[in-house]
């Protein structure tokens, strides 16, 4: 850290000293050992972090921008921008300072950058490539199991079926359904339903004519691979029900709902756990759809493949 404090005061001090002597006549070359002064530090950094001199100051740099950095090739690179580059950088610039020619240090150092920024660029492109290819193979693989052989999806499709099964049930509730057990819980259960504002049953009815075949649908999505909506509509699922459950339960308890359309005290377990069960479920499925999204993706065929490559 010191060693890193020290290279990033040296810079600045060689630096604003240079600007300071080039007022008159600035060398456009003054902006470019500028920049690559600092990213020369910040490339000691990246080596010294992977060699475990220090810790935690290239983390979200790496995993976020350039991952590439932590190979091998990548490493070796950040130590020789760190010191070879940074030094030519630093003697050009105290040569600049001091009026004297610096045109043979210029030449070494582009020759090492151009080297160095084609070999990187091409082999990031080609990794690319590559990844791009073990990509392909474990879509296919993916794509290849069946239901029975995708434990978690099997779950998420289980309880698709019971949060369709509950959603059509309480839209029949609020329909007025004749049938004994519908009465039951409308009355037993979730009395709110039948509250005279109009909310709880608008709830449901937009749970029964929106939600449901959203519901269906992404039991179709967990069975056939390939349906790359999954991304975004169990995204949008997960927040619709989120906000209908959290608002309709929140009144079913509320103060200002009347007493005897709130939720019974005997029943108050049972009604909140299944409520919050349903709201569980578009919610995991829509982490399982962020975490994993292999085998939504859409699987080129061999042939369509290759037909484009002869037309292309």
């Amino acid at each position: 850290i010191l060693a890193i404090g020290i290279m990033v005061l040296t810079t600045i001090f060689l630096l604003a000293n240079l600007s300071v002597k080039s007022k008159k006549s600035t060398d456009p070359l003054f902006y470019v050992f500028a920049v690559f002064s600092f990213t020369s530090v910040v490339s000691i950094t990246n080596a010294l972090q992977h060699h475990g001199f220090i810790k935690g100051f290239m983390d979200f740099y790496i995993s976020k921008g350039e991952p590439y950095l932590s190979t091998a090739h990548g490493i070796m690179m950040s130590y020789w921008d760190g010191v070879v580059h940074y030094g030519l950088l630093l003697i050009m610039a105290h040569h600049m300072t001091a009026g004297k020619p610096f045109r043979s240090l210029a030449l070494v150092w582009a020759g090492s950058m151009i080297a160095s920024e084609i070999v990187l660029i091409t082999g990031v492109v080609v990794g690319q490539k590559l990844n791009f290819s073990k990509l392909k193979v474990c879509v296919e693989v993916e794509q290849k199991k069946t239901l029975l052989s995708r434990p978690t999806d099997l779950l998420l499709t289980l309880g698709l079926m019971g949060s369709i099964i509950f959603t059509a049930f309480r839209g029949f509730v609020v329909l007025e359904c004749s049938l004994d057990f519908c009465f039951t819980y409308i009355f037993q259960y979730e009395p709110y339903m039948k509250d005279s504002v109009g909310f709880p049953k608008v709830t449901m009815l937009v749970f029964l004519f929106y939600v449901l075949p959203l519901l269906t649908a992404c039991v179709y999505g967990l069975y056939t691979p390939g349906c790359t909506w999954m991304l975004d509509w169990t995204l949008v699922l997960a927040g619709a029900v989120a906000q209908m459950q959290w608002t309709h339960l929140g009144a079913s308890v509320h103060s200002r709902t009347p007493f005897t359309y709130r939720i019974p005290k005997d029943e108050w377990r049972q009604v909140v756990t299944l409520n919050l069960l349903y709201t569980a479920v578009p919610v995991l499925l829509a982490v399982r759809c962020y975490m994993d999204q292999t085998f939504f993706m859409k699987n080129v065929p061999q042939e369509q493949a290759s037909n484009g490559k002869k037309n292309n």
